[in-house]
This record gives C-alpha cells, sequence and structure tokens, in this order.
C-alpha cells in the first residue's frame, strides 16, 4: 500500500512538471500579453499558490520573474535593433508602464535602457542568432556579483 502511495505520488510530480513546463512555454509565447498569475494557473487548472511554489521549485525563481526576465531579454534584442525608441520597445514587450521597464530593465541588465540601446546598437553585429542570444542574456546583478 505503502509503495502505491509514493508511485502515485511521483506521477503527480512528473504530472505537475509537465504542467508547469506548459506554463513557461506559454509565457515564453505571450511574453507581451497581458499575464498574471491566476490566468496562468486557471489555464494550468492549479491553485496560484500551488503554481508559484511547483514554478519555483522547478526553475529556481517565480512565475513573474521569469515573465520579467524574458520581456527583458526581448527588450535587450529590439534596444540593439535600435530602429525602435525606448518607449515603443516599452510597450511592444508588453510593459504598461516606462518607469516600471525602466526599472526593471536597469535591475536586470544594470544600466538604464536608454544606454544599454546607445551603447549596444552593435553588440552582436556579425555573432550568429544562436550565440548572440548567449551571450547577451541578461544576468540579475545579484547573479553577477556572486560570480
Amino acid at each position: 500500500m505503502v509503495r502505491m502511495g509514493l508511485g502515485h505520488a511521483k506521477a503527480q510530480r512528473l504530472h505537475d512538471i509537465a504542467v508547469i513546463r506548459r506554463v513557461r512555454d506559454r509565457i515564453d509565447r505571450e511574453y507581451a500579453k497581458p499575464l498574471n498569475l491566476k490566468a496562468l494557473a486557471d489555464g494550468a487548472h492549479m491553485s496560484v499558490g500551488h503554481l508559484s511554489r511547483e514554478f519555483r521549485r522547478i526553475y529556481g525563481e517565480s512565475p513573474y520573474s521569469y515573465l520579467m526576465t524574458r520581456r527583458i531579454e526581448r527588450a535587450m534584442t529590439l534596444l540593439r535593433r535600435g530602429d525602435l525608441s525606448v518607449t515603443e520597445v516599452c510597450f511592444e514587450v508588453g510593459f504598461s508602464s516606462l518607469g516600471t521597464f525602466s526599472t526593471r530593465f536597469t535591475e536586470l541588465v544594470g544600466v538604464p535602457p536608454s544606454v544599454y540601446r546607445r551603447d549596444h546598437s552593435q553588440a552582436a553585429a556579425g555573432i550568429p542568432p544562436c550565440l548572440s542570444k548567449q551571450v547577451t542574456r541578461p544576468v540579475k546583478n545579484r547573479e553577477a556579483r556572486a560570480r
């Protein structure tokens, strides 16, 4: 009887991992849309608390933090391209406030978006896109100091 219980727990954990992966995939696809934890939890047929706990357990950060990182990664790409203003990039990646965008960008990247745009507009020139994404991925300032 105990073995059946352990088997069920393992099956539930694997199911939760698959569901959380789908939530992460949805965030990756829909990062520019208004996403909130309640909508993500409803789509996953989980409570908000369970989704948050499982997402953090599996990916090491909250769903909100993951969403912000995806938005900032996309913003970095658009700012390097140089054909959109910082305000246009802000709204293009799903932020509704320029102040929030600038604050979050500066927290993750270490410089304000206007400075990044000015200084990095040609940073990835000549680098294949598969490598460019790796090299230009934002690193949280706390992680950068730990290295």
